[in-house]
């Protein structure tokens, strides 16, 4: 192959793996998160690390959550995450969780 042709490939993969990467999220809304009025902001986050391509955490993300309980819970598999676990095949998996919460007026 030419080198040209490799660039191509390479930027045609790493496109697709981005466009991809919504596809693996999880949202989870708790409590009455969807009717409560206010502004989304991030309350905490924290990043899930797997083993053996996902059979065993690596301990447990300890995200705190607002005390009023209403909130959501996001979880993706980021580009980052997709090269961590691209890079030791599949040994190392990680996965980012975010709380998002809403401000009161």
């Amino acid at each position: 192959m030419k080198p040209k042709q490799i660039i191509l490939n390479m930027f045609v993969i790493i496109l697709c793996t981005i466009l991809v990467e919504s596809c693996m999220m999880t949202k989870t809304s708790v409590g009455a998160y969807k009717e409560s009025p206010g502004k989304e902001y991030t309350y905490d986050k924290g990043k899930q690390i797997w083993l053996f391509w996902g059979l065993f955490p690596i301990g447990r993300t300890d995200l705190t959550t607002p005390s009023n309980g209403e909130c959501v819970v996001i979880s993706k598999f980021r580009f980052t995450d997709f090269l961590v676990t691209g890079i030791t095949g599949g040994i190392v998996t990680s996965f980012s969780i975010k709380v998002k919460a809403k401000k009161q007026n």
